[in-house]
């Protein structure tokens, strides 16, 4: 049974949203503060986190901070912010994905979902399935219909393969701009998400059937971008 903390002022919330996990087999358990969500964190080890970012007594982006410095749990920020900025910082601090409120519930499930797939499969990750397409992530190959007659390769640039390998090893994770930006090309090209369309564009191309409605490769306006397995 996966393990859920929620943290949220908001009683009504908290009480909703823990009868609402709990008839799907979640097992919750609810804090209403930063400090009881740490306390409970290293007490439980829950498999999941569910974040708001306007707690009474510290701000959300000071709870990723503290759950990183001795956790990878995957955390979902669920929050009333709308600004991009406040999103980007809170990825960029350790959030793994940002749903804003008010938000339906079966995309909420949805996200939990994702996140749990990554939480079991994040270390086991060596082949991603995208199709007919089949992603080699030790042996830094793409082919197309492996094992078929007419299986071929499909030649991807370094910057390509750097983009896609981040987003394989995040199934379902909201990757922010910055992060991809940062990781790629180097702290000095955070802005320049140009860089990132006109890759994404080209990764798209080769790996997606419709590349005008992508599969796999999912962008987040303003946000960031998504391996969607």
């Amino acid at each position: 049974m996966t393990r859920v903390l929620v943290v949220d002022d908001e009683p009504q919330l908290l009480r909703a949203l823990r009868i609402n996990l709990s008839a799907r087999g979640y097992d919750v358990e609810t804090a209403a503060t930063a400090v009881a969500a740490l306390d409970l964190a290293a007490s439980k080890r829950p498999d999941i986190v569910i974040l708001d970012l306007g707690l009474p007594d510290l701000d959300g982006g000071e709870v990723i901070a503290g759950l990183r410095g001795w956790s990878s749990v995957p955390i979902l920020v669920l929050s009333g912010r709308t600004d991009s900025a406040d999103k980007v910082d809170a990825l960029d601090a350790g959030a793994d994905d940002y749903l804003t409120k008010p938000f339906a519930m079966d995309e909420l499930l949805a996200r939990l979902r994702a996140l749990d797939r990554r939480a079991v499969h994040a270390d086991e990750v060596l082949q991603v399935q995208l199709g007919d397409i089949v992603v080699d992530l030790g042996a830094h190959q793409v082919l197309r219909n492996p094992g078929a007659d007419d299986a071929r390769p499909i030649g991807l640039t370094p910057t390509e393969w750097a983009i896609l390998e981040i987003l394989l090893r995040h199934p379902g994770k909201l990757v922010s701009q910055q992060q991809l930006l940062t990781e790629v090309w180097g702290p000095g090209y955070r802005d320049e998400t140009n860089y990132l369309r006109y890759h994404l564009a080209k990764l798209r191309r080769k790996l997606e059937v419709d590349t005008a409605h992508p599969r796999y490769l999912l962008t987040e306006a303003g946000m960031g971008y998504r391996y969607q397995p």
